[in-house]
């Protein structure tokens, strides 16, 4: 893994304003790349095309994409500046395409694996997330200890999907078929009024 690509990006996300609150170097690597990588078995272990929802500085789609460098990496940001962040640092990664949107207009059942890191309560970021899988996707969410499963697991029940399992502080969701009609809602709905 090319180390210094990840420092590289570690220090410009640090010295440009407003895409992270963490100023410690070391916290930054455990949080934002150490955190992301937990995610790269499974990630391995599911195929197809990866999205990271929301990427925002690029945690944790950037650490991944350099981990996995055999897969492709779609960087999902709805804000103009934090796309050309992620544009400028992403620039060494053949791997990794910046799409500026948000997650309700773009393609459904397109991508084999979502990624979910400081999205939205779980259960929203299930919502934005299970519309881009294909059938049997696999969507990651990184969530807290006191992560209402049920909840998440009842968002997911409507969107063709279940909760595989959880492991490590991350909630896995699996696709099982295609996206059903009224999905996605409109933009902004799922955090407006959540299916749970």
């Amino acid at each position: 893994m090319p180390q210094g690509l990840l420092e590289r990006w570690l220090e410009e996300l640090l010295a440009t304003p407003g895409l992270t609150a963490i100023s410690d170097p070391a916290e930054a690597r455990r949080r934002l790349v150490d955190d992301a990588l937990r995610a790269a078995p499974l990630v391995r272990e599911a195929s197809g095309p990866v999205v990271d929802v929301g990427s925002g500085g690029g945690s944790p789609g950037i650490p991944l994409a350099v981990a996995i460098p055999e897969r492709p990496f779609a960087l999902l940001e709805s804000e103009r500046r934090k796309c050309e962040f992620l544009r400028r640092v992403t620039t060494d990664l053949p791997n990794v395409e910046v799409v500026r949107g948000r997650a309700e207009e773009q393609p459904t059942d397109t991508f084999g694996v979502a990624l979910a890191k400081a999205l939205a309560k779980p259960p929203v970021a299930a919502e934005l997330c299970l519309p881009l899988l294909r059938e049997g996707g696999l969507a990651i969410l990184w969530v807290g200890e006191s992560v209402d499963r049920e909840a998440v697991s009842r968002v997911a029940a409507r969107l063709a999907s279940r909760l595989d399992r959880a492991v490590d502080g991350l909630l896995l969701l699996r696709k099982d078929g295609p996206t059903p009609p009224g999905f996605p809602r409109r933009v902004g709905m799922a955090k407006k009024r959540p299916l749970a």
